[in-house]
């Protein structure tokens, strides 16, 4: 990153920026098992009058969600200026209308704590940029200029509004890189001081417990002319450098990295296992989605099946649902044109929206921005099926290799937030909502809302998960070649004393499964751990073979022990 450095002495100065000082002796530790699964939420999805939301939320997930989750992503708590909370003013506070540290610490009591590194801008009001703006120090040398007269048509873009944006200073007109929004000033990691107190960051939220450091966007980190700006080498060693200093400063806490990009551009975030320890799957959501919509597994079985399984010391994080639109860029090379087409028109179809970027080829689908829960809707003559589709993405997802993670507006099958969209006129805002606490625990005690019918069935879904070796996040992993209306795989634990074969039905109708492909040395001894049901009597006999019959989106964790 900084070849010309006296590497030594910034070395010495990373350590000392991220709290090396405070460091105990390192020591080798297992960052996560199959207890670990993590709930990602705003600060303020749930309220209560004369409450703090992060208070709020504290007592909400210590009340229901200490059986199911071990970790709660707390999507950026701190002032903003823009984007939902992801244009930060000041690093180190809690925005006041959400709470504080102490709220963040009660929630630190019950659950572990995911907390974001937004390190490829700040906010336009945020002391930085102030400081650029009136030409002081340290402000003035930490954002990224650009002559506008400069050839950008090789940098990627993920908005369409103009790269540059000019502003005023003592020493006249200059035009700062600003890759989200103009509100968003993307800053100078060219200059070490920048990196120095990002880590200085980093450092206080260890201070604060974090167990998860994500860094968010981080594909865009370092700028270049005359390259793409994205996945730079310089990038790929400032993630490596937090690695690095994270084992030594807090062993126990991982990293994450958020890009969401095609397949392969999104695996070389694991580098050769010392870069990110997780993750997010970005090409999971679409690839599921589509094979419960269209009711075939083929591209979700074709795409498992060539999947590596993660390096040492790494893992997967999977989800379906984010604060964000599900973003269709990760399958370009997995679904057809055609394809990605019809997930377009299915969001439309179900009340939602679509963004687009620009490519080469012209306008393309960017995400898509709608209720997980609406999307996956079914249709009039089929309502009764709408909740077990639901699930059953989610069982697909939970079974996996890697770590799951459940956005809160999924776990309470929230539908679309038109209402919501028409105010800001932003369309991500659709699967934003800000719910009362109240409302939802009221739905939760009525068993025939959607939100008790979906959070009853996750969270129970979750609890069994925790108990099953198999289902650690590193565990073996073998995709089935079941017919196209099953998709299903088997999981061995790391000592081989459990194995779990999941198999699930992605269509509105039963389908047969053939026992005899599975190599089950016999029937007895096989329990499906979601109903409890033994093997013996799931099976029915036919002329050449043993069946099970898979009813309409059922999901079934068979288990030897």
């Amino acid at each position: 990153m900084y070849p010309d450095a006296d590497v030594d002495q910034l070395a010495t100065s990373c350590w000392d920026a991220i709290g090396g000082h405070t460091a105990s002796v390192p020591v080798a530790v297992d960052l996560w098992d199959e207890t670990d699964a993590v709930c990602i939420t705003y600060g303020n999805t749930l309220g209560r009058p004369g409450s703090a939301p992060i208070a709020t939320l504290a007592k909400f997930a210590a009340t229901h969600l200490q059986e199911s989750f071990s970790t709660i992503h707390v999507l950026p708590f701190f002032p903003s200026s823009s984007d939902f909370g992801f244009s930060i003013i000041d690093y180190e506070r809690v925005a006041p209308e959400l709470g504080t540290w102490d709220d963040i610490a009660l929630l630190t009591e019950t659950h572990d704590l995911m907390i974001d590194l937004v390190a490829n801008h700040t906010s336009v009001e945020s002391e930085w940029f102030q400081q650029f703006l009136s030409n002081e120090l340290p402000g003035r040398d930490y954002f990224v200029e650009a002559d506008p007269a400069a050839d950008f048509r090789s940098v990627v873009r993920p908005r369409k509004h103009p790269l540059l944006n000019a502003v005023e200073t003592p020493t006249g007109t200059k035009h700062v890189w600003c890759t989200f929004s103009h509100d968003q000033v993307d800053v100078d990691f060219a200059n070490p001081d920048v990196l120095l107190a990002f880590l200085r960051i980093i450092g206080h939220y260890l201070e604060a417990n974090a167990r998860f450091v994500r860094l968010d966007a981080i594909a865009y980190l370092w700028k270049e002319l005359g390259t793409s700006c994205v996945h730079l080498p310089q990038t790929h060693a400032f993630v490596k450098l937090v690695h690095a200093l994270l084992e030594g400063r807090s062993p126990q806490t991982a990293l994450v990295t958020e890009t969401n990009v095609p397949n392969q551009e999104n695996l070389s975030y694991f580098g050769s296992g010392d870069e990110a320890h997780l993750i997010y799957n970005f090409s999971l959501p679409p690839l599921i989605i589509q094979a419960l919509l269209k009711g075939t597994s083929t591209a979700l079985r074709q795409w498992t099946m060539n999947m590596p399984p993660a390096p040492d010391g790494c893992a997967y994080l999977n989800f379906l649902s984010t604060h964000d639109g599900l973003g269709v860029r990760p399958v370009e090379q997995l679904l057809t044109d055609e394809e990605i087409g019809e997930l377009v028109s299915a969001a439309h179809s179900r009340g939602g929206l679509h963004s687009e970027y620009d490519s080469p080829q012209g306008p393309r689908p960017y995400e898509l921005n709608v209720s997980l829960f609406d999307l996956l809707g079914t249709d009039g003559d089929q309502p009764d099926q709408h909740v077990s589709r639901f699930v059953a993405a989610h069982t697909i997802m939970l079974g996996l290799e890697g770590i799951p993670a459940i956005y809160m507006h999924c776990l309470l099958a929230t539908p679309n937030d038109t209402a919501a969209v028409d105010s800001t006129g932003i369309a991500r805002t659709i699967n934003r909502s800000e719910l009362l606490v109240d409302d939802v625990e009221q739905a939760l005690r009525t068993p025939t809302s959607d939100t008790a019918q979906v959070f009853e069935a996750l969270t129970h879904l979750l609890t069994i998960r925790r108990h099953q070796p198999a289902f650690h996040p590193n565990a073996t992993q073998v995709t089935l070649n079941l017919n196209d209306g099953l998709f299903g795989f088997w999981r061995q634990s790391q000592d081989r004393s459990q194995t779990i074969f999941a198999i699930h039905n992605v269509t509105d109708q039963s389908v047969s499964l053939d026992l005899a492909p599975l190599n089950f040395i016999k029937t007895h001894g096989w329990t499906d751990l979601i109903t409890q049901q033994e093997l013996a009597t799931m099976a029915k006999p036919t002329e050449s073979a043993q069946t099970i019959l898979v009813a309409p989106y059922q999901s079934i964790w068979l288990t030897n022990r």
